[in-house]
């Protein structure tokens, strides 16, 4: 069985978990840090402490109303994509732990496009 790294619980909820085939879950937040675990298989489980914790990388769609999943870019381990129930609450929670700065929204759609055909040419 694995050990939690958590002392104290802020929010647990119902996830998704993105890596290679889709794995189901619980995700938990507490004050240590943000915390996968697969919903019948117990060796299956991401652990990502709070000071290895990067960027939170959210797609916001409709305005703010839908974002459909977020990821934890690490500093060492490469990104993790989740997907939850009440997406919002896990970003509130998330917040209290990491700074502001490195809570980001990703590029949309056009926002690549207008990157790939009218960025500066640099070459010269």
């Amino acid at each position: 069985m694995v050990q939690s790294l958590n002392t104290k619980l802020d929010l647990t909820t119902q996830a998704t978990a993105f890596v290679g085939f889709t794995e189901y879950g619980n995700i938990m937040i507490g004050d240590k840090a943000f915390e996968f675990y697969h919903k019948h298989d117990p060796r299956k489980y991401i652990q990502i402490p709070w000071d290895e914790v990067d960027y939170v990388v959210a797609s916001v769609l409709l305005g703010g109303r839908w974002i459909p999943h977020y990821s934890i870019q690490t500093k060492k381990n490469g990104t993790f994509t989740f997907a939850s129930k009440d997406p919002k609450k896990v970003l509130q929670a998330i917040r209290v732990y990491v700074d502001g700065q490195k809570m980001v929204r990703s590029l949309g759609f056009f926002d690549v496009l207008k990157r790939a055909f009218f960025r500066k040419n640099k070459k010269k």
